[in-house]
């Protein structure tokens, strides 16, 4: 019984990542080859080939991107892009819903943007248990007249999937800088602190409060 569950552990293992990942790549090609409902009928590429091809939906999704970025580089369709943010810009609650959408979406898909500085070590939920967070700036504004001291705007992703999380502002004595890269400790909250950044030893630390922290 023994080796029984041993094999039986070894083999979930092997094929439960593989699994997670296949499940994970259909999901994808399935979503994006819905892409392809935009075309007129008679240009379906089920309806020319006679049989359904997995996967032309992510090539075609992916024309579209570039052609679209093509357009957006050169100056008349930066100026059609122009027009048309001014346009929804226009149009209430759908310009209080664009613009927040827009600015997260240039802070994170732009070259020049970075949504994540730095990684942080955090009390949270409540003081006497750590988690990570990321800094993602400072308060301002309003904000500043009735925050004491020097805070620190943070992000604190939910485990295994950073997409959802919390958005709290820390005095920057409380959050402690951590030395290692923002790809490397996400790495670690999707593993659920099984991937260890830089092997098992503890990451070395140091206060933010005895210094600025370094923004990349």
């Amino acid at each position: 019984m023994g080796k029984f569950r041993k094999w039986l552990f070894s083999g979930l293992l092997v094929l439960a990542p593989l699994g997670i990942t296949v499940w994970v790549l259909e999901w994808v090609v399935s979503t994006l080859d819905k892409t392809l409902q935009i075309l007129p009928n008679a240009w379906q590429p089920d309806q020319l080939l006679g049989l359904h091809i997995p996967g032309l939906g992510v090539i075609f999704a992916l024309a579209v991107v570039l052609a679209i970025g093509a357009m957006a580089s050169n100056f008349v369709g930066n100026k059609l892009v122009t027009w048309w943010h001014a346009l929804l810009h226009r149009i209430p609650v759908v310009r209080s819903i664009y613009s927040g959408v827009k600015q997260v979406s240039d802070t994170l898909f732009s070259e020049k943007g970075n949504a994540f500085r730095q990684a942080l070590l955090v009390q949270w939920p409540r003081e006497g248990m750590w988690t990570i967070g990321f800094l993602t700036g400072t308060p301002g504004g309003d904000l500043l007249n009735h925050l004491d001291g020097e805070y620190l705007s943070v992000y604190v992703p939910t485990t295994p999937n950073p997409t959802g999380g919390y958005f709290v502002m820390l005095k920057k004595s409380d959050c402690i800088e951590l030395e290692m890269s923002v790809d490397e400790a996400l790495t670690y909250v999707i593993s659920m602190g099984v991937i260890v950044p830089g092997g098992p030893k503890n990451p070395h630390l140091k206060q933010a409060v005895n210094g600025p922290l370094t923004h990349s």
